[in-house]
């Protein structure tokens, strides 16, 4: 996979720690680009060194259930699955913040916990190598029942896409770019990471809007015809 300027092809080209920056209801999957806006001192010092090492950093989300045992609230439980990012774009704003441009490269599983004393948190990680190559079960989503389910969630939300540049993405793209921008919680976020391939995100993203059309609006099957 090419990200940026760097190429990332076999576990060698990945790092076996990575600084990790949690925030929840936040997805990044491989190949989408992220743009992120950090402003707490913890997390500019993670992106200091990261940009001074190998630009990359991994996006994961709190766990959804904490136990009650937390050891400190600046350390919380973390999901299992984060991917990693790479640093493709970097500003300074002038009044302390950086605004930033993650691109995806691939998933990883957290591993253990890193002992030290910066003020953020690396873990050891176990990379998902399919990632870096490109999927053979692309031609397996259902692209109809996908782009079925987003225009009936625009309609009924009175949103409008650019028609013309969603048809001519491919299915990658596509069911990447939508699960990153849409509109759900954590849970569903954490879920359309954790699918083990193209076609269940796929399947997982229709299952969801279809739920939070039924849920919100009544009959959702009426507005996927």
């Amino acid at each position: 996979m090419q990200v940026g300027n760097a190429r990332y092809l076999t576990a060698g080209d990945l790092p076996e720690t990575i600084p990790v920056f949690p925030i929840s209801g936040v997805l990044l999957l491989p190949g989408g680009q992220l743009p992120l806006n950090v402003f707490e001192p913890r997390y500019l010092a993670l992106f200091d060194a990261a940009l001074s090492g190998n630009r990359l950093i991994g996006m994961i989300q709190p766990a959804m259930s904490e136990p009650q045992t937390n050891i400190l609230p600046e350390r919380p439980a973390l999901s299992q699955v984060g991917c990693i990012g790479r640093i493709t774009s970097f500003t300074e704003t002038g009044d302390g913040r950086y605004v930033i441009s993650l691109s995806g490269i691939c998933r990883f599983r957290l591993l253990n916990e890193v002992a030290g004393s910066k003020p953020y948190r690396t873990f050891h990680i176990a990379p998902f190598m399919t990632d870096l190559t490109t999927g053979d079960d692309e031609g397996q989503v259902d692209r109809v029942g996908l782009l079925a389910a987003f225009r009936a969630y625009l309609e009924a939300n009175k949103l409008e896409a650019d028609w013309e540049s969603v048809e001519r993405a491919s299915n990658v793209t596509l069911v990447n770019s939508l699960s990153m921008m849409s509109p759900f919680g954590p849970a569903e976020k954490q879920a359309l990471l954790e699918a083990p391939d193209l076609k269940t995100r796929a399947e997982t993203l229709i299952a969801i809007t279809e739920i939070v059309l039924a849920r919100t609006f009544g009959d959702a099957d009426s507005m996927l015809q």
